[in-house]
């Protein structure tokens, strides 16, 4: 059966079981889960090291607590691999985390690549070298103890919305309670990662916050198929495949509106002399 190991433990979370609940814990306790009563029935959330964006992340997680178990979280992953060329499924097996082991759907990832006619590929060599959805378990182990996972790394690459679609209408098909999550981070700014058109200091700040914006402007109005245009102009997120794959299930799944829940940088979490190198984390919920 494969196994999934975990490849970032001990850098961008715990290694060991103890700590790691207990940040889980601690972040949970702080986000605000206030939604009136909506479903949430998907998501956007970073996948930096949880010192930078944990916090940001447990505000897509908190107000899971407040639902009823799902039976299956289908997680789109960024990625930033130029050797995965197409939407890559880890269709067999679990994922290994620090809290535990999180067992895949099999069937419903044999339906997924069935109806996708070659469209997605059953590659879980795709993830092997990518971390955005292995941060997410130890959440996921808290909030959803019971759910199997669907892992699907996700380029950025034209139709990605459609395949959101699919996924949510193979759900459909087997009577899945399901959720779907995407990870992303956002605009990467400063002179480390070649984009400072505003230099540093307060400028610098104030510049990451506008452009972060405009592509979570389109997140919370659920448009997905201007995502990757926007990002390719802009550079403001670093797996717009993922969020406009999650934005396509979250449409066909019967969300009506998006919702920031949280938004921050880096250097706002950990600010060190003036903003300079830096990078945006959002949380968006999909809601009904």
């Amino acid at each position: 059966m494969p196994l999934r190991s975990p490849i970032v433990a001990g850098m961008f979370y715990p290694a060991h079981e103890a700590a790691c609940r207990r940040e889980v814990e601690a972040f949970l306790a702080q986000a605000s889960c206030a939604l009136d009563g909506c479903e949430v029935v998907a998501g956007i959330v970073p996948h930096a090291g949880w010192t930078f964006s944990g916090l940001t992340a447990a505000h897509l997680y908190a107000p899971l607590l407040e639902q009823g178990p799902v039976d299956t979280v289908v997680l789109f992953g960024a990625v930033h691999s130029w050797r995965v060329t197409k939407p890559s499924v880890f269709s067999a097996g679990r994922w290994r985390c620090p809290l535990g082991h999180l067992s895949v759907d099999e069937e419903l990832a044999r339906e997924v690549l069935r109806c996708s006619d070659g469209a997605l590929a059953d590659d879980p060599s795709a993830h092997l070298d990518e971390h955005s959805i292995e941060v997410q378990l130890p959440f996921l182990v808290c909030v959803c103890p019971q759910a199997q996972i669907l892992p699907i790394a996700m380029p950025p690459m034209p139709g990605a919305e459609g395949v959101g679609v699919l996924v949510a209408e193979c759900v459909r098909s087997l009577g899945r309670r399901a959720i779907a999550i995407g990870s992303t981070d956002l605009t990467h700014y400063g002179p480390r990662y070649g984009l400072a058109p505003a230099g540093v200091g307060a400028s610098a700040l104030q510049w990451i916050h506008a452009n972060d914006a405009r592509v979570l402007d389109l997140m919370v109005q659920m448009r997905g198929g201007d995502i990757l245009g926007e990002v390719e102009a802009h550079h403001n997120a670093c797996g717009a495949g993922a969020v406009a794959a999650t934005i396509g299930y979250a449409t066909s799944a019967g969300a009506t509106r998006g919702h920031l829940a949280h938004y921050t940088t880096s250097h706002e979490v950990a600010p060190v002399g003036p903003a300079s190198d830096m990078v945006g984390y959002g949380a968006v919920v999909f809601m009904t």
